[in-house]
């Protein structure tokens, strides 16, 4: 059985898709959430569907080895940022090389780095009047959105487009491409 864990900081519809979309599967499951937000939505959605969840501070992300030290006693075979806003730290990049992955609201490399993330990336979108836009699951490496590209998908935005009608056509293409492609990277 694989083992998934999933960081989120704020609502979890990614997570909570990837606990159903993996639930009652024999080939892999989502074991635990982890949240560096304690009043996080994914910790109610966990709780709901019966996935233990945690939450962490900065300090155990970056300054020890607490939620290393987690990791190494889960032993994952994926690790999946869904809407997780920190940058992720070196040394669980360096212990789980590969291992680490990142679903982005925007077709990578436009509209990626420090600050992009959310409604941020979908106002940019209109604001620059891009006529298409969509996701990017990446690997994580030490620069923001940066890792090498695993998936895209697009959808084509109109000139009467809001930020939110973007927010809504990329939540779709999430909803139906993440946990696929999560699938066929724990089946190579």
């Amino acid at each position: 059985m694989k083992r998934i864990v999933i960081f989120a900081s704020g609502s979890g519809t990614n997570a909570e898709n990837l606990i159903k979309f993996f639930h009652n599967r024999e080939n892999a499951s989502v074991i635990q959430i982890l949240t560096n937000n304690p009043h996080a939505k994914v910790l109610d959605r966990a709780k709901k569907l019966k996935v233990s969840a945690l939450s962490f501070n900065k300090i155990a992300l970056t300054e020890t080895d607490h939620v290393l030290d987690i990791l190494k006693s889960i032993k994952p075979d994926l690790i999946i940022l869904a809407g997780f806003l920190w940058k992720f730290p070196e040394n669980i990049l360096a212990e789980f090389p590969n291992k680490v992955i990142n679903i982005h609201p925007a077709l990578l490399p436009k509209y990626g780095g420090k600050g992009m993330y959310g409604m941020h990336v979908h106002e940019a979108i209109v604001n620059n009047k891009e006529q298409e836009t969509g996701i990017t699951i990446h690997y994580v490496n030490e620069q923001y959105d940066e890792g090498v590209i695993i998936f895209q998908a697009t959808c084509k935005v109109n000139a009467l487009d809001s930020a939110q009608d973007i927010a809504d056509k990329i939540h779709e293409l999430e909803m139906e491409h993440f946990p696929k492609v999560v699938e066929k990277l724990l089946n190579e």
